[in-house]
């Protein structure tokens, strides 16, 4: 819910800046967003800053959305620490790749960051569960798949889940198995 209210106020404080609530002003966009030439020219704070960033009220929509239905998922699994890790780390993964698009490249988005948290969390229940992972691979490739349309930064996508994915395997590999107990019942048809 945190990252939910951030993302909103951020969105509304954009809004009220640049004058229009359906989308984000392009000045804005530019100094705030990830705008590649200004990355290389040192503004490193982009690369988080633009998580942040929404273009429209849609964009913000529809990432609430997914963050809202794998973020609670995500707060069972994790701690707070982990989360934020998975959240910031994997968005950053996802805006670092974005640079090989060159100087003139713009994005705008949580969708790196939403989608290191779907494959932290896929690839945590798999793997703790003791099954194969190969499952919550196939579950990520249909997830990008369903993604895909006119304005994705695929690289920020491919590069949050790639994250994601990497550090919810550590972290069901680092923790102690759950201990199982199997219980059987039996009974007899004696009459008493």
């Amino acid at each position: 819910y945190i990252l939910l209210a951030v993302n909103i106020i951020i969105y509304i404080c954009t809004s009220i800046i640049g004058g229009n609530f359906a989308q984000t002003d392009f000045y804005l966009t530019v100094r705030w967003g990830q705008y590649n030439a200004l990355v290389f020219a040192g503004w490193y704070w982009q690369l988080v800053t633009s998580m942040f960033l929404h273009a429209t009220i849609i964009h913000l929509g529809g990432n609430m959305l997914f963050l809202l239905i794998f973020g609670l998922r995500c707060e069972e699994m994790f701690s707070l620490p982990e989360y934020l890790g998975i959240y910031l780390l994997g968005g950053l993964a996802g805006n670092v790749l974005s640079l090989i698009m060159g100087p003139d490249f713009l994005s705008v988005g949580a969708s790196g960051a939403i989608f290191a948290l779907f494959g932290a969390a896929v690839i945590y229940d798999r793997r703790r569960l003791g099954q194969s992972i190969f499952g919550a691979l196939i579950f990520s490739f249909f997830l990008l798949l369903f993604s895909s349309g006119v304005n994705v930064n695929y690289l920020a996508h491919i590069g949050g889940l790639a994250a994601g994915l990497l550090m919810g395997y550590i972290l069901a590999s680092i923790r102690k198995p759950e201990t199982r107990y199997q219980v059987t019942y039996s009974y007899s048809n004696i009459p008493i």
